[in-house]
């Protein structure tokens, strides 16, 4: 996998991300490579994530944009919940006191907010997830006939 490779070999993420950015003119495929290596290397690289969900989109391979899109979603669930858990006991207070004052939160105390970039990944898998039904039903009804 040629992103991993080049950067133990030193490559900076920005330098990948400028040579994958140029692949995905002439080779999608290995753009492909460089940003799943990207994503091995650093998980919280949003813009690799982007990049793979478009890269899919275009391809119209809707299972595969599907499947970048939950495992982001899963990584920053993920990070934002062990930071929330980092905090100092006088911040959580302070914290939760203000999510209440600002109705960020339910009578629960559910929050109500959901940080970025996972709020706009949602929204891109319910759209994924659309376009995937809409396949299905054409198949079925191609079967059908």
């Amino acid at each position: 996998m040629p992103g991993v490779s080049e950067i133990e070999n030193g490559a900076s993420i920005n330098e990948l991300t400028s040579k994958a950015m140029e692949a995905e003119k002439t080779d999608p495929s290995s753009a492909i490579e460089i940003y799943n290596g990207i994503l091995k290397t650093d998980p919280l690289q949003i813009h690799a994530y982007d990049r793979l969900m478009i890269i899919y989109r275009q391809e119209k391979n809707y299972k595969k944009e599907l499947s970048v899109i939950n495992s982001g979603i899963k990584t920053f669930e993920k990070f934002y919940k062990e930071q929330s858990g980092k905090r100092s006991k006088k911040i959580s207070e302070i914290s939760e006191k203000l999510n209440k004052a600002f109705d960020l939160v339910d009578k629960k105390g559910n929050s109500l907010y959901t940080p970025e970039p996972i709020d706009r990944w949602q929204r891109r898998r319910e759209t994924v997830e659309k376009k995937l039904e809409k396949g299905q039903t054409k198949l079925q009804s191609k079967s059908s006939k």
